[in-house]
């Protein structure tokens, strides 16, 4: 992955679509070497679609219900990723557990977003969680992703403090916009080749 091939991303939604948003608004400001070549959503009603329609990226619905096994669906994703030469896959508000048949085809080249400090609070409902429990301190992870959810290599984090007057409303906002700053960012130094994957060590080499 050097600087002179811009990686091509396969981007996974199931929502709006915010974070796929900043993907692509660091792509087109040119703080992130990679151009989206496709989005997949796993619900036809996700606004993530028309977000990336409105940029003249390829979008699609690719239906769970449509497909026998796990299997036969997520060997359709990679289809849809193969034929458009996708480098990277980024899940960006995707709620399903990806598939060895993605994950095997895509070693260390598959990234997910978590919105609390793992291995803290996984699951769906991570930033509620951080704050029902009461720390003082969460944030967001970027990691590889596995087969098991939220347990793959770190990449990078950012940490969010939980201030006295926070509500869950306004925690969430702030974990919003830590995450359209750090998954772009993360997503460029996998572009310029810094990430290197040490068993469940991930060590990111010095900048330009």
């Amino acid at each position: 992955m050097g600087q002179a091939k811009r990686l091509r991303l396969g981007v996974l939604i199931s929502g709006s679509g915010t974070n796929l948003q900043a993907i692509i608004d660091a792509s087109e400001s040119g703080a992130l070497d990679a151009d989206i070549a496709v989005v997949i959503s796993s619900h036809e009603a996700a606004g993530g679609i028309a977000r990336a329609q409105r940029h003249g990226i390829d979008a699609l619905h690719v239906d769970r219900g449509a497909f026998d096994t796990a299997s036969a669906y997520n060997s359709r994703l990679l289809e849809e990723f193969r034929i458009r030469g996708v480098d990277l896959v980024v899940m960006a508000g995707y709620m399903r557990l990806l598939g060895r048949e993605v994950l095997d085809a895509y070693p260390h080249a598959v990234v997910n977003l978590h919105p609390a400090l793992l291995p803290s609070f996984p699951g769906a409902n991570g930033i509620r969680d951080a704050f029902e429990y009461g720390v003082k301190v969460t944030g967001v992870t970027v990691h590889f992703a596995n087969e098991v959810f939220d347990e793959g290599p770190v990449i990078a984090q950012e940490a969010v403090r939980i201030e006295e007057d926070d509500t869950l409303a306004s925690l969430e906002a702030r974990i919003h916009e830590a995450e359209h700053r750090l998954y772009p960012a993360a997503l460029q130094m996998i572009a310029r080749g810094r990430v290197q994957v040490e068993g469940r060590r991930v060590r990111i080499s010095p900048g330009d």
